[in-house]
């Protein structure tokens, strides 16, 4: 009995919770949602004018996310009339996730709500053959799922391609070309739920980087040396049966599950670029040095079907002064925590390591979202003497909106430059000493037998 009341105790206060951070004078006067799903990710929109039922000032909204795709979200963004982020707040709710976040008061904002989801799309059939097409489904709700009510709202899907197996039809809707139409509906009550099925044909890549482990070494002599070590596999539809090369040559449709290549753009300033793999170097990339970028084509040693991998390494140097910024002994280092590997591109986990010089202290990292840090470590190189610090900090289920930049800070005397040269300075010395004492000792055997005897 003491267990059932502790239970009831505490659902009833998630519910007091929940409906203490919820309006029900507020309500979604207009929502204009749209559902991007004509790559492997799932990217949905929204469009919010809130208004209040007594005329009064808004200043708290909350977004909930229901559980089921709390998990497959990757990104969210909210961003007010003057499309300034805001800051949000995540807890925890029987309904699914809340976010929870505040704008400047008015009695009608309108709030802008963009959201990715990896692996929210299923591959069905799960396995197809060389010549099958591609075909995914989504699972949805036609309505917009929300504490609040909904006086009139209505949903854009975007598709791959106008081929569609079926759909749900919630009246109303419509189907045009590579777009269904849901709505508008009207007087929605808060939470409610109409699911929805699109079974549709895409052949957008569906690649996923496992893991991906990023080295960054540091030097105040001005260079900084990156290597990237990337595991990356075909979430599509798995390859049923053997693989032709000669039918693969030989297929002429504009569009397959396969992937032959893809693009990864680089920092404007990358130099000494190499790909390779486990058998050595890959020839057959491209690249393409652009005004803001490096543009470089991969090509895996043999197209990529779904269930099939590829690891490879790719490294590149960059000046220093672009990156390095210092003010007497404080240096910060101002660097992308991850680049763009390929288009709508899913990252499983990031390790990123960064190489400091040796003698780095008072270290600080400064990311633009959330990270774990994991435990410092040391890097010996030729010369060093007690060790490089070395950073280490991981994510997971990254997407391209998590292009940005992290700094790290951190504290080196400058009298520490003056230490490599000055092993290098001794160590020749040392040399030049010994062979000095070498030269001068005399080993001669001879000579000593001809002294021997002129004694005698």
């Amino acid at each position: 009995m003491k267990v059932k009341f502790s239970i009831l105790c505490a659902l009833a206060g998630i519910c007091m919770s929940l409906a203490a951070s919820v309006d029900p004078e507020i309500q979604n006067k207009n929502v204009d949602r749209t559902i991007d799903i004509s790559s492997q990710l799932v990217k949905i929109n929204y469009k919010i004018t809130l208004e209040h039922k007594q005329g009064k000032n808004i200043q708290n909204y909350v977004f909930v996310v229901p559980d089921a795709e709390r998990q497959h979200l990757s990104f969210i963004s909210v961003k007010d009339t003057q499309k300034k982020e805001l800051k949000t707040t995540e807890s925890k709710s029987p309904q699914g996730t809340e976010f929870i976040f505040s704008f400047g008061a008015s009695p009608n904002p309108v709030v802008y709500i963009e959201t990715v989801y990896t692996k929210f799309l299923e591959p069905y059939p799960a396995q197809i053959t060389q010549a099958d097409k591609q075909l995914v489904r989504y699972y949805g709700n036609a309505y917009f799922y929300s504490p609040y009510k909904t006086l009139t709202q209505k949903t854009t899907i975007h598709l791959a391609s106008r081929h569609v197996e079926s759909f749900t039809q919630v009246k109303p809707s419509t189907h045009s070309d590579t777009q269904i139409t849901y709505g508008a509906y009207d007087n929605v009550e808060p939470f409610a739920t109409e699911p929805i099925v699109v079974h549709y044909e895409n052949h957008s890549p569906f690649l996923t980087v496992t893991r991906l482990q990023r080295w960054i070494e540091v030097s105040h002599w001005g260079n900084i040396a990156v290597e990237e070590t990337l595991e990356i596999v075909h979430a599509g539809a798995k390859l049923k049966g053997s693989f032709s090369r000669y039918d693969y040559q030989k297929d002429t449709r504009g569009s397959q599950p396969s992937v032959k290549s893809y693009k990864t753009i680089l920092p404007s300033s990358a130099t000494g670029v190499y790909y390779r793999d486990m058998n050595g170097n890959i020839s057959t990339s491209a690249m393409r040095i652009l005004k803001d970028s490096v543009e470089l084509d991969l090509r895996p040693r043999f197209p990529l079907f779904g269930g099939w991998k590829t690891q490879y390494t790719l490294g590149y140097n960059v000046p220093s002064f672009e990156y390095l910024f210092q003010n007497g002994d404080n240096y910060m280092l101002k660097m992308r925590l991850i680049d763009h590997i390929f288009d709508d591109m899913v990252v499983d986990e990031i390790v990123t390591k960064v190489v400091l010089p040796e003698g780095s202290t008072n270290i600080k990292l400064i990311t633009p979202y959330s990270v774990q840090r994991l435990p410092d470590a040391l890097h010996y190189t030729y010369l060093d003497t007690f060790g490089r610090p070395v950073i280490s900090f991981t994510k997971k289920n990254l997407v391209e909106n998590h292009i940005n930049d992290f700094n790290l800070k951190y504290t080196f005397p400058k009298v520490m430059l003056l230490q490599e040269p000055l092993l290098v300075v001794g160590f020749l010395y040392a040399i030049f000493l010994v062979v000095i004492i070498w030269m001068r000792l005399d080993f001669s055997i001879i000579k000593q037998q001809e002294q021997h005897a002129h004694k005698e």
